[in-house]
């Protein structure tokens, strides 16, 4: 049962598109609640994506279906996928966006989308594709395609948490690909020139200082107390970054 929608796409704010895949959500599964989860996920960069729609996927209800769509080679070769986990659905492209998703699941499923309906435009499968299907799901229909290994999907060989900056949000804070357990509280963050130390909170830090911390999606996170990351230190997204030694160490 499929309980809640929730788009995670980089159609921006701005224009028509994730208003027209909510149009056909609302009209394909009417009375499941749709969320606009994220709509500035990483553009054209379904590898930075992948580990952000994991990240945020662990802390979402169960039984959520995620429409993910961040699709640089939309109306090319590659596959539709229907993705089921031990407690979520995913629908979207096979690039990579939905591979973390599944190796971080317990046990998973995965299906081809086969089907196509007759009006498939070569640029919006969002709203002509992966809408629709994700609207028959939430209806409790079956996935409409056939049962797929997911040992083949696309970005099967990328590393299990990502040494990179991965997203930036509206504050300037630059989330990585790094999961924030398990690491060492003394460990200095290098990111660029900069060799950043832990805070818990914001307020730990002077203002104007940057810091790395634990996130609320659980990743390691590049913050300024009181300012812009990403303008302070000169970084975006694709950055390197790298979990140092403690300072003395």
């Amino acid at each position: 049962m499929v309980k809640l929608i929730a788009l995670v796409t980089d159609f921006g704010a701005q224009g028509p598109y994730v208003g027209q895949m909510e149009a056909v959500l609302a009209a394909g599964a009417p009375g499941v609640p749709v969320i606009n989860l994220v709509s500035d996920a990483p553009v054209a960069r379904p590898q930075a994506s992948a580990y952000l729609t994991a990240a945020l996927a662990a802390q979402m209800p169960a039984q959520t279906l995620f429409l993910a769509v961040i699709d640089p080679g939309v109306g090319g070769e590659r596959r539709g996928l229907v993705l089921r986990t031990d407690r979520s659905w995913f629908v979207g492209p096979d690039n990579g966006l939905l591979a973390i998703a599944a190796r971080r699941s317990e046990e998973c499923r995965l299906w081809t989308i086969d089907w196509r309906p007759p009006g498939l435009s070569a640029s919006f499968h969002g709203r002509d594709l992966f809408a629709p299907v994700a609207a028959r799901l939430a209806r409790g229909e079956a996935p409409p395609g056939e049962p797929a290994d997911p040992g083949d999907m696309a970005g099967r060989h990328w590393p299990d948490d990502l040494a990179e900056c991965i997203y930036v949000d509206h504050y300037g804070n630059l989330f990585t690909g790094l999961r924030a357990k398990g690491v060492d509280r003394k460990a200095l963050l290098e990111a660029g020139r900069h060799r950043l130390r832990y805070a818990r909170t914001f307020c730990e830090a002077p203002p104007g200082a940057a810091f790395w911390y634990e996130n609320s999606c659980g990743l390691v996170e590049i913050a300024v107390n009181r300012g812009r990351a990403d303008r302070l230190l000169g970084l975006g997204i694709g950055d390197p970054v790298h979990m140092g030694p403690a300072a003395g160490g």
